[in-house]
């Protein structure tokens, strides 16, 4: 099963919020806005950290975290079957209070029909009363009728008229699956890579260590198949037979050594006055354990050493190793699990989730591509991932429902996730004329990381405008400029930044140049109105040059080709003077 959404109340910075969630999640944002409050309260959630005072938003005593699950599969249906929605949902809460407690709850579907419901079942369970009712076919027609039996009943019923019966999704006041603790892992396996990671601990061959889990696995296969491995088994449980007083039998160990009994006669000696006797036992040692506990792993990249004597980059890319290695592992198990008839009895998910925090850090801007692509690979694999990051190389528009921009403007509005979960772009064309623009522009998904983003035609303004920021000590360094690659692309950024509610502008030139005939204004005029319709004024501006950045600079001689170049040499003259009005226009630009 997968999570759809989550709903989070009270936790840290967040107030309240609801995330719509996809198989990969990717949230960005500034630093202190609560990036990792999101992700710190799905570990909550799933049991990974117990909740603090510190947790509690303001003055709350209570604080809760809901989660809707998704594409159950048949044996998770069977697990959670009391909490399954019609259309195979599940949706629990933790909440918990400042007095350090906490419980986990569930939603079911509860019938408007009083005499549906099973907490009222003693209301209606007399006979006088139950046989009146249309469910009295299912009931037995002799005896009391015990709460069992009209429970029965009720489920018949339910089953049998479910198209012509009216439901509530409500909170259970009971616990979860009638348990007052949730056993950790009863929702699937979670695994948390924090920012900063030791990757010994994840070589570590024994405990729950991504290696020691993978290992583990290995020597139960090795265990259960490997003729050798049991006869060494057998000949361990045979020489401890040998060490103890009696066998199995209770009869005396007449081939017992020597130096046990003496041992044990020392003993009693030095007891005597206790009246005490020592009775040394023997138990076969676990031969599974012996080797999980000398197994030491090393790294050789032409000298072995230890993880820990490797650079952060490796170190790095071992974990993210461990990680795309355990998720085939699992694959493989769970695909086995589906045809064992008992997986029926299991009280748990067989679901995976993987959070990262910051996975870029020590990887140059290729490995963080490549390990983008990885964990796209890996949220396609039956598990769902979950990340934070500050680098561009993870954002890609093809996942733009992924994109989660968390913001927080001020603490009486807490943390605020925006997101798009629709499609950006109706019209194909339009899709792929975007997609053309973004790929070629190196700079395409800084967009989602800038405080504004500025919208320019091309090379030109994106050079001449924050070199004339820099120049008037107004430039921002959280401002980004997008070179939209032609003035008819301008309407399809903004589409974007409003989607998301990123603030931005939009320059554009006016394109009424002295000798252009009417046909070619009308088409300006036509393509700038696109632009002024795109316009949303909760996030977006736009300023008209005029008629271009070079009559605005004050450039006489035109050019066809190096404009870029050419600008920059015009404004680097010692005697350029920038006119008042563009002047203006550039403060308004780097102005919030």
């Amino acid at each position: 099963m997968k999570i759809n959404s989550i709903k989070i109340s009270n936790w840290r910075s967040i107030i309240s919020e609801n995330i719509i969630f996809q198989d990969l999640m990717i949230f960005i944002g500034q630093n202190n806005h609560g990036k990792s409050n999101v992700l710190s309260s799905v570990l909550f959630f799933f049991g990974e950290i117990a909740h603090q005072s510190l947790d509690f938003n303001g003055d709350s005593e209570e604080l809760w975290v809901e989660i809707e699950f998704t594409d159950l599969s048949e044996s998770e249906g069977i697990t959670f079957k009391k909490y399954v929605s019609a259309d195979n949902r599940i949706k629990a809460r933790k909440t918990a209070l400042k007095n350090g407690s906490f419980t986990y709850n569930g939603y079911i579907e509860e019938a408007n029909d009083d005499w549906l419901k099973e907490s009222k079942i003693s209301e209606f369970k007399k006979r006088e009363i139950a046989e009146n009712l249309p469910l009295a076919v299912f009931l037995p027609d002799k005896g009391a009728i015990t709460i069992d039996h009209f429970r029965l009943a009720q489920n018949q019923y339910i089953q049998e008229n479910i198209e012509n019966i009216t439901f509530n999704y409500i909170l259970e006041e009971t616990n979860f699956l009638g348990l007052k603790n949730v056993a950790k892992g009863s929702f699937g396996d979670l695994f948390f890579i924090p920012s900063i990671k030791n990757a010994s601990d994840e070589l570590n061959p024994k405990g729950s260590s991504l290696f020691g889990q993978l290992y583990s696995r290995v020597i139960n296969k090795i265990s259960e198949h490997n003729p050798q491995f049991r006869e060494a088994k057998e000949k361990i449980i045979e020489l401890t037979k040998i060490l103890n007083k009696t066998n199995i039998d209770g009869e005396v160990n007449e081939n017992r050594p020597e130096d046990l009994t003496s041992l044990e006669n020392l003993l009693d000696k030095e007891l005597i006055s206790w009246n005490t006797k020592i009775d040394i036992q023997i138990t076969a040692p676990n031969v599974d354990d012996i080797f999980r506990v000398g197994a030491n792993v090393s790294v050789d990249d032409g000298i072995k050493t230890d993880i820990a004597r490797k650079g952060h980059g490796l170190q790095r890319a071992l974990i993210f190793a461990l990680i795309k290695a355990w998720s085939k592992v699992l694959k493989e198990e769970r695909e086995g699990e589906d045809q064992d008839p008992e997986v029926s009895t299991r009280k748990s998910s067989k679901s995976t989730y993987f959070i990262f925090e910051e996975p870029e850090l020590f990887l140059h801007p290729q490995a963080q591509k490549e390990l983008f692509f990885s964990l796209v690979n890996l949220s396609k694999d039956e598990s769902q991932v979950i990340l934070c990051t500050h680098s561009s190389s993870f954002l890609d528009l093809e996942f733009h429902k992924s994109i989660c921009i968390v913001k927080k403007e001020s603490i009486d509005t807490g943390t605020k996730v925006l997101q798009y979960v629709n499609d950006i772009f109706e019209d194909v064309d339009e899709k792929k004329k975007f997609n053309l623009s973004y790929w070629i522009n190196p700079e395409r998904s800084e967009l989602f990381f800038a405080k504004k983003v500025i919208l320019v035609e091309g090379q030109t303004d994106r050079t001449i405008i924050p070199m004339l920021a820099q120049s008037l000590n107004i430039f921002r360094y959280d401002f980004t400029v997008i070179d939209c690659g032609s003035k008819n692309n301008i309407p399809l950024y903004m589409n974007l930044l409003n989607k998301f509610k990123i603030e931005y502008c939009a320059v554009y030139d006016r394109d009424h140049q002295t000798g252009k005939n009417a046909d070619g204004i009308a088409t300006a005029d036509l393509v700038s109105k696109s632009i002024e319709d795109a316009l949303n004024n909760s996030f977006g501006k736009t300023h008209i040059l005029e008629n271009d950045i070079e009559e605005e600079l004050g450039m006489t001689e035109k050019v066809s080709s190096g404009k870029a170049y050419k600008a920059i040499s015009f404004i680097a003259d010692e005697n350029f003077i920038i006119s008042d009005s563009f002047k203006q226009k550039v403060i308004e630009i780097y102005t919030e």
